[in-house]
């Protein structure tokens, strides 16, 4: 791959390790916000709680100094009842102090619905104020027990994002902005390596997308610098370092031309004679020659003497 293809797969792993050291730390405070945000709304249902029984109470005040301001009135009026002049003052009197008491009774009836009240918000307030301050507890010993995890990961964050930005400006402009485009679309996977399905058959596909792709693309990959997108899901694509072009390009093996027969050759084995007697059969004994008498060999003996006296005289008979 060509130099702006190699920056970009540096950049794209460079990207990965920040990214995955940051969903790390986002699952490891995962629970601690989740914890907070419990606490929070304990704390919300508490205020509110409160505040409904700051009303009730009051309005608990405000019922009770109004009992007590009719029943001043009506002792008020029964005084005045009872200087009246004529029985006409009398009943007028008696008329006011009458309506009076019906006040003071729907009165008395609010008020006891809003003690109600009072004693519902009361125990609402106790029982989530219990329940925040366990939550919170239990808060603080999350905290407690994460923050040195925490500190670790957001140190290596802080090691990583420069690795990560340097690597991104080793990158031209122009394909910087198309991975950061691709990487904010996809989540971080906006490179996809090249794969071979089939390690006999010279055919590649995307690793992310399984789209089956063009024969040539691995000499275009391999050959050319600049950025090839899949045609489905539009990731950048780039040759993996287990794919090298040995195992990547098809190589057709030369056909062995066949051997030719040899003349000499080794003839067909014989069949085995399976019964014992045909092998008895199959072999013929020799006879031996009988031995000679004595008469013979002195025979013998004499007319080899003969020959050799004859062969001296005829050699001396010539030497003279």
């Amino acid at each position: 791959m060509g130099p702006t293809n190699v920056a970009l797969v540096k950049l794209f792993q460079a990207d990965n390790n920040l990214r995955e050291t940051q969903l790390r730390l986002e699952a490891v405070s995962r629970n601690v916000r989740i914890q907070q945000r419990k606490v929070s709304e304990l704390a919300e249902k508490l205020r509110l709680a409160q505040s409904n029984l700051r009303e009730q109470q009051s309005k608990s005040g405000t019922l009770d100094l109004d009992l007590k301001t009719r029943d001043a009135h009506i002792e008020r009026l029964r005084a005045q009842q009872q200087n009246a002049k004529n029985n006409r003052e009398y009943q007028a009197f008696l008329v006011e102090i009458n309506t009076e008491k019906v006040d003071k009774g729907k009165s008395e009836e609010q008020l006891l619905q809003v003690m109600e009240q009072i004693e519902k918000f009361q125990a609402e307030v106790k029982e989530l104020d219990q329940a925040h301050k366990a939550e919170q507890t239990k808060l603080g010993a999350m905290q407690t027990e994460i923050n040195d995890r925490v500190a670790a990961l957001q140190a290596e964050i802080d090691t990583l994002r420069p690795m990560r930005d340097a690597a991104a400006a080793a990158v031209p402009p122009s394909a910087r902005n198309a991975f950061e485009r691709l990487a904010e679309r996809f989540d971080g996977e906006a490179m996809s390596a090249l794969a071979k399905p089939n390690r006999r058959t010279e055919q590649y596909s995307c690793s992310a997308c399984n789209m089956d792709l063009v024969t040539d693309i691995y000499n275009k990959l391999h050959t050319r610098d600049e950025l090839v997108f899949c045609p489905s899901c539009h990731r950048i694509l780039y040759i993996p370092d287990e794919l090298p072009p040995e195992l990547a390009v098809h190589k057709v093996k030369e056909k062995k031309e066949p051997k030719a027969k040899t003349a000499n050759m080794k003839p067909a084995a014989i069949g085995r004679q399976t019964a014992a007697e045909d092998v008895m059969k199959s072999v013929t004994v020799e006879d031996e020659p009988a031995p000679e008498s004595s008469d013979s060999q002195e025979s013998s003996v004499n007319s080899s003497a003969n020959s050799s006296g004859d062969t001296d005289s005829g050699s001396s008979n010539s030497s003279q």
